[in-house]
């Protein structure tokens, strides 16, 4: 039997090699590394959130293609998923660095890898920050729902903001006191999502007295989007599956934080992938079954946000609904707070770099915590306004999806190609696809290409105020500014990330000293 003392000795070792791993990516250990493979999967899987993603967008797979479309959608989007976070995963072994992507891109660039690394940076910040806005707005709206069933909180758009300003603050918060909190949290996040499925999945099995017959469930096209076109309506419909499959590259932005991150962050990204698909094809088909037939009805709930809700309302009753919405709404707080901490994450990591206005603020540790307590409450401002629109807009919610889908499958993408582009030269990590790297880039990359288009195309026709996609405005202004000030200023310093400096000055570092210091330390 292994003693406490080679299992503290084995942990160490374990330790001092990821060290030395990131030392020789040229970083220093800042972050506090303390998260198992567990935790790191629990991150993406608690982004992911089938119990966000699928819910707070099940009223837009209603409008854009009905049960059919969200069924077997879900299967086609979550198979193509897969193969692109298996592409990603094995570039994450070789990197384990919290920069992610745009560090990938930089290493994998044979030629100008600071323009390579830039670009992805910024998509995947705006990605990033599109993502969080996303998931805690979802949860605005559901935690509208519950206050105003048990409470009669009003469901106005301005009383949702409200709510989503609310959760904002207090996932910012939770994140200040540091990764151990967190951790703990995205571990029962697991536990509660997986648990949440299976008992809102059985209560609409066991609980109604009808349910809608199966031919309804798989084969039902329902087109309520103003466009006549199908096949158009189909793939617009799968926004809300490829929304859901988001925000799985935390498992490489936690990998400063976790031990063995060369195996746990491909490991991460994986898993939560293939978990989120199984676990929502039961959740939609759960719910799928319990869908009004009667099409006036299924109409009225189509243009509702919190759809899911007046389904189990007619399903199960009030107060049966409401325990629905508390492990949904539960599940959502989780998906958000995991979501603000790779969110600060990745800043942080792209701070460090100087790829930001205010680097020096956004990069800044908190000596307590070991967390970037600046970068987060960044992260929460910025998601608050990305979400304003929603004051005037019908569509907003869609379009806040659509922007967090664009700007991360581009930022997943570009290291992929790169990493293709060098072929059999490339030396990866001890996490390989091997023969099958090359079939399973050329997918992922196709299907990335193909979704980047089509998520920036119009949703409802007529188009109007009320029901523009400004997804492709959002995605046009960051390329506009990052690409502006590449072209007249960064592309004259920005090399790609940062190394902080040789052995002697990453160990002074880790023992406390700012880098100016460290430099001072040496000498």
């Amino acid at each position: 039997m292994m003693t406490t003392t080679s299992k503290q000795s084995g942990a160490e070792d374990v330790l001092a090699r990821d060290i030395a791993r990131l030392q020789s990516l040229g970083y220093a250990q800042e972050l506090r590394r303390r998260m198992g493979g567990f935790s790191n999967f629990a991150v993406s899987f608690t982004i992911i959130s089938v119990l966000s993603g699928c819910l707070t967008l099940y009223y837009f797979g209603m409008q854009e293609g009905g049960p059919s479309v969200m069924v077997w959608g879900w299967i086609l989007v979550g198979v193509m998923t897969t193969i692109v976070g298996l592409g990603m995963a094995e570039i994450s072994s070789a990197y384990p660095t919290a920069g992610g992507l745009y560090y990938w891109s930089a290493r994998l660039a044979k030629s100008n890898p600071g323009a390579w690394s830039w670009f992805t940076g910024w998509f995947n910040l705006l990605g990033q920050i599109a993502v969080t806005a996303g998931i805690d707005y979802g949860f605005a709206f559901f935690f509208t729902s519950f206050l105003n069933m048990t409470t009669g909180y009003p469901s106005t758009p301005g009383y949702i903001l409200i709510v989503y300003a609310g959760i904002l603050a207090v996932h910012g918060l939770l994140n200040t006191f540091g990764v151990r909190v967190v951790s703990f949290l995205s571990d029962v996040s697991v536990w509660w999502h997986v648990l949440g499925v299976l008992v809102i999945a059985g209560v609409l099995v066991f609980v109604p007295s009808h349910h809608a017959p199966a031919s309804f469930v798989f084969t039902k096209f329902v087109n309520l989007s103003g466009f006549h076109a199908a096949p158009y309506v189909f793939f617009v419909g799968l926004l809300m599956a490829q929304y859901t499959f988001t925000g799985y590259d935390a498992s490489a932005h936690m990998s400063e934080e976790t031990l063995n991150a060369d195996l746990a962050a491909p490991r991460g990204i994986v898993n939560s992938i293939v978990v989120s698909l199984v676990a929502g094809w039961i959740l939609i088909l759960a719910i799928t079954f319990v869908i009004p037939t009667n099409m006036h009805t299924y109409q009225t709930y189509a243009t509702q946000e919190f759809a899911p809700v007046l389904i189990w309302v007619t399903a199960i009753g009030r107060h049966g609904a409401e325990l629905l919405l508390v492990i949904a709404f539960v599940a959502q707080a989780y998906c958000g707070m995991a979501s603000v901490t790779a969110n600060s994450r990745m800043l942080y990591a792209f701070s460090r770099d100087g790829a930001v206005p205010g680097h020096r603020l956004w990069h800044r540790i908190n000596p307590r915590t070991r967390t970037p307590t600046n970068g987060i409450w960044f992260c929460v401002v910025f998601a608050f306004l990305l979400a304003l629109p929603s004051m005037w807009s019908g569509v907003a919610y869609g379009a806040v999806t659509s922007i967090a889908t664009i700007g991360l499958y581009i930022a997943y993408v570009l290291p992929t190609v790169l990493r293709r582009m060098q072929g059999k030269a490339w030396q990866g990590g001890r996490w390989s696809l091997g023969r099958w790297s090359p079939a399973v880039g050329i997918l992922g990359i196709a299907w990335v290409v193909i979704i980047a288009v089509l998520f920036m195309l119009p949703e409802f026709s007529p188009i109007n105020r009320d029901t523009f996609n400004y997804a492709p405005v959002a995605v046009g202004v960051v390329l506009a500014f990052s690409g502006g000030w590449w072209a007249f200023s960064a592309r004259k310093w920005f090399r790609g990330p940062r190394v902080q400096g040789d052995e002697r000055q990453l160990s002074a570092i880790e023992a406390g000293f700012t880098p100016a210091r460290a430099l001072e330390e040496i000498d």
